[in-house]
């Protein structure tokens, strides 16, 4: 096994769900109601992407630019935290743009059970590493950069970028992590080995076309973070072939199916 592994083994139970962006099918993405109608619908963990702000903080936005999500324009590494909470992400809530600091206190506020936090750092950005040492940063701030464990962190940390892994890897050893990718070749190969991921990422068309990622990455002792499983027919999928995590815009969905899975 490899150090730190992470739900490497389910011992034959569904996959734990992940609400990618919240419960974006229902509500808008990374906004605070669609994280809350996660929770609400019991997902094991919640997914976001952060991006650095011009003036250094953390915000919940998936791409470069705030055009497709929000009432205004603009990357997001040229705009100030305060001109982002100015616009409308589509909730109509006066906050504006969801912060990491927010959601890592939502997820820490909800006491009906533990759940999980998979933050994913995008790149390349204008930033580069500063991305990974503010998420830890804001871990630390919040006491979970530490885990007694990896299978009892309340982070996890994800990126396509294999670089963006090792620095996490070699600056909180116990934080797990995750190497997203979409070529079989690349996450069945020698890269998660390289950079210590403790979990591969396929896209759900890589997992149905090369099934026996699951097997390679748990005799490696990694875990299995499929994204983004949408349908009940690949959710069963993933059920069957032991994946460690789903991640789905329909948390609430996909937790009905693995229950009957």
């Amino acid at each position: 096994m490899s150090e730190g592994s992470d739900e490497s083994v389910q011992n034959g139970r569904a996959p734990f769900v992940v609400a990618h962006r919240g419960a974006s099918a229902a509500r808008p993405e990374h906004t605070l109601a669609a994280y809350e109608l996660a929770l609400e619908e019991g997902a094991d963990g919640v997914e976001c992407d952060v991006r650095l702000t011009r003036d250094g903080h953390l915000v919940c936005v998936h791409d470069r630019t705030v055009d497709r999500t929000s009432s205004g324009s603009g990357l997001v590494s040229e705009l100030t935290l305060a001109e982002l909470k100015d616009l409308d992400f589509g909730d109509g809530a006066p906050s504006g743009v969801l912060t990491l600091s927010e959601l890592i206190g939502l997820v820490l506020d909800w006491r009906s059970r533990p759940t999980k936090l998979f933050i994913e750092t995008k790149h390349p950005v204008r930033y580069g590493s500063l991305v990974e040492s503010k998420v830890l940063a804001e871990l630390q701030r919040f006491g979970i950069a530490t885990p007694a464990s990896a299978a009892h962190s309340r982070a996890v940390v994800m990126s396509f970028a294999a670089t963006a892994v090792w620095r996490i890897r070699r600056a909180a050893p116990l934080l797990p992590t995750v190497l997203l990718g979409e070529s079989s070749r690349y996450l069945g190969g020698g890269a998660a080995t390289t950079v210590g991921a403790t979990a591969v990422g396929p896209s759900v068309k890589t997992l149905r076309e090369h099934p026996d990622l699951v097997d390679k990455a748990a005799a490696a002792g990694r875990a299995t973070y499929c994204w983004t499983v949408d349908e009940p027919d690949d959710m069963q999928l993933c059920a069957d072939l032991g994946v460690s995590w789903v991640a789905t815009n329909h948390p609430g969905r996909a937790k009905a199916v693995l229950a009957n899975s």
